[in-house]
This record gives structure tokens, sequence and C-alpha cells, in this order.
């Protein structure tokens, strides 16, 4: 019976520890056609966040760089100059210093689809 309750308890503390999940969606924005900027205005503030990825879903980007603003008035200047395949994502990108509190993430980009879809740029934040 012991070893019984102590094997519950076990599986249900490993089970708990996989199901919390690291990432937390902020935001996410459909992008217009050509060269452009967005901001998406972050709500999160359960935790602080050290690290973020960017998911492009539906169709192609050219994402130029992105800023990070963070509540205490710093900014965090994000170099990317990456090519988003459709349903591609970023590198993880450490947030400089301690864990942060987002505002909004700015992003400029620009799109050349054929397909004529537009993109839809997702920022997750690692707790």
């Amino acid at each position: 019976m012991l070893k019984s309750l102590v094997l519950f308890l076990f599986v249900t503390v490993i089970c708990t520890a996989f199901a919390q999940d690291p990432w937390v969606n902020l935001g996410s924005k459909k992008v217009n056609f050509g060269l452009d900027r967005d901001v998406i205005h972050v709500s999160y503030r359960d935790n602080a966040l050290s690290a973020i990825k960017i998911l492009v879903n539906n169709g192609a980007l050219n994402m130029h760089k992105c800023t990070v603003y963070f509540e205490n008035g710093g900014q965090q200047e994000v170099e990317l100059r990456h090519n988003f395949a459709k349903d591609s994502n970023s590198r993880v990108i450490d947030l400089k210093g301690n864990k942060r509190n987002i505002d909004r993430i700015e992003f400029w980009y620009d799109t050349k689809d054929a397909a004529n879809r537009k993109a839809e740029v997702e920022v997750w934040g690692r707790k």
C-alpha cells in the first residue's frame, strides 16, 4: 500500500512538472503586405520573462528587426534579418538583464507573398 502511494505521488509530481509549459503567448498580429511596422502590446504580467521567440504563420515574412520595450522604461533592440518561411519560428532570443516584464514589442518587416496570404506574427515569452 505504501509503495503504491509513493509511486502515485512520484508520477503526479513528474506529470505536473512536465505540464507546466515555460512558454506563454504574449500576443499576435496579422501583418500587411509590403514594408511596414507593427506593435504587439503585451498584457501578460504574471511572471517576469527571460527570453522570447517569434513564430510566423499562414504566410512568409522578411523580418528586419524588433525592439522589446520593458515596463521599467528600458528597451532591447534585436537585429533579426531573417526570412521566415510560412509556419516557421525564430531562434530563442535571450532578454538582457534579469527576468523582465515586457510592455510591448515593435517589429519592422516586409512581405511579398505570391499566394496573397497575410502572415500572422506570434510572440512567445519564456518564464
